[in-house]
């Protein structure tokens, strides 16, 4: 059995685009494949999963020695279960940055590409075949795109991303903003999630400048009803990073509609980082950064100490 997976706090790239592969790899290649996820999905990803049928795949959290698997929109280990070091990876699949540490057997076929989204990549390396697939898995690849780009908003969204989207989108007869606007209206009511549970739903760990960060995102058409809360996560942010031996926690609050993220600023170190990664004047705990929305191509190349 081969094992498809992407990273934890799974978003809806990390969720579909395991399911996109694990059709190519079962109704193409005849392959004994899964697609599994390594957490709970997000609210948008749920979303995408009732809106074209399609069950929830099984949440794991390690894996058995010399299990196969491929591993897609992700290839940084801390994003992986512990027991990736002795899985046969067979396939790497990504869009981000290359970050080292994982390890193979023998040579395998790794792409990463830079393009907005992992079922993007997918697309490109199906060739023919990407013109068999049914109906619910056009479905969650233009939902990977939408979300991924923010409806073409986000820097990362290329020419092949949106024309991609489009042709989907014709075949299933779908009008995009209003998909996208139904699925941003599902990820952004958050009422239901802890303090310390916002800090998780999409979150990135990074070690930079040898300072371990940890970086959480949470994308929204309704920023106020988080900002509103800011007390209870500038409180859950500072007990997680003790408890879980990070240096700091970074969150972003990002308004899709007005395309600018807010970031929460809870201590000094994290008001230098703002002032030297994005030239923002800090006076408060918040602050404002017009037109950042990335946090592949925006953030993480600019933060510094």
């Amino acid at each position: 059995m081969i094992l498809i997976f992407g990273h934890k706090s799974p978003d809806t790239d990390a969720t579909g685009s395991p399911i996109i592969w694990q059709w190519l790899l079962r109704e193409i290649r005849g392959l004994n494949a899964r697609a599994v996820l390594l957490g709970e999905p997000n609210l948008e990803a749920r979303f995408v999963l009732r809106r074209w049928g399609l069950e929830t795949p099984e949440i794991i959290d390690d894996l058995r020695p010399e299990t196969e698997v491929v591993v897609v929109d992700t290839n940084n280990p801390a994003e992986l279960p512990p027991g990736i070091a002795d899985a046969r990876i067979i396939e790497v699949i990504d869009h981000h940055l290359l970050s080292g540490g994982l390890g193979t057997i023998a040579p395998v076929p790794v792409t990463i590409r830079p393009l907005a989204c992992t079922a993007t990549v997918m697309h490109q390396l199906m060739g023919p075949d990407a013109a068999c697939m049914p109906a619910e898995i056009q479905g969650v690849m233009l939902s990977c795109i939408l979300s991924d780009t923010l409806e073409f908003r986000s820097p990362t969204t290329t020419a092949v991303d949106r024309e991609l989207a489009e042709s989907l989108a014709a075949s299933l007869s779908v009008d995009i903003p209003s998909y996208a606007a139904e699925m941003f209206a599902a990820k952004s009511d958050m009422s239901a999630y802890s303090d310390a549970e916002l800090l998780t739903v999409d979150a990135k760990s990074y070690e930079i400048g040898g300072k371990r960060i940890r970086i959480s995102v949470l994308e929204t058409t309704a920023p106020k009803s988080i900002l509103e809360r800011k007390p209870g996560l500038l409180e859950a942010m500072d007990s997680m990073a003790k408890s879980g031996g990070i240096d700091q926690i970074l969150l972003f609050v990002v308004d899709i509609l007005k395309q600018e993220a807010t970031l929460l600023v809870p201590n000094e170190f994290t008001r230098r980082i703002a002032e030297k990664s994005f030239s923002a004047e800090v006076t408060g705990d918040t602050v404002r950064l017009p037109g950042i929305m990335s946090r592949k191509k925006q953030i993480i190349p600019n933060l510094s100490f």
